[in-house]
C-alpha cells in the first residue's frame, strides 16, 4: 500500500493559469458590483480597449486584472461559454 508521500504529483500549468484567471475575474466582478457598476459592460470595455480605468480600484480590482493578460481572460470566457452550449 502506497503512502500519499510516495505518489508523484502532477502540476498542470494550464489548470493553474485558468484558476488564476477565474479568481481574478470573480474578484473584479464582485468589486464592480459592490461599487454599483454594470460589471459585464465594464469588463468588456476593459477587454476591448485595454484601458484599466474601466475597472474600479475598489478591493484592488484594477491591480488584480492588470496581472492577467487580456487574451487569457478572453480565452477563459470563450471556453466557459462554449462548454455551456
Amino acid at each position: 500500500m502506497l503512502k500519499d508521500s510516495d505518489k508523484t504529483m502532477k502540476f498542470n500549468v494550464e489548470k493553474e493559469k485558468r484558476n488564476r484567471v477565474r479568481e481574478v475575474l470573480t474578484s473584479v466582478y464582485n468589486a464592480l458590483e459592490e461599487k454599483g457598476y454594470n460589471s459585464i459592460n465594464q469588463i468588456v470595455g476593459y477587454i476591448i480597449s485595454g484601458d484599466p480605468t474601466y475597472i474600479t480600484s475598489h478591493n484592488n480590482a484594477r491591480s488584480l486584472i492588470g496581472k492577467v493578460e487580456r487574451d487569457e481572460i478572453l480565452e477563459e470566457i470563450v471556453k466557459e461559454y462554449l462548454k455551456n452550449l
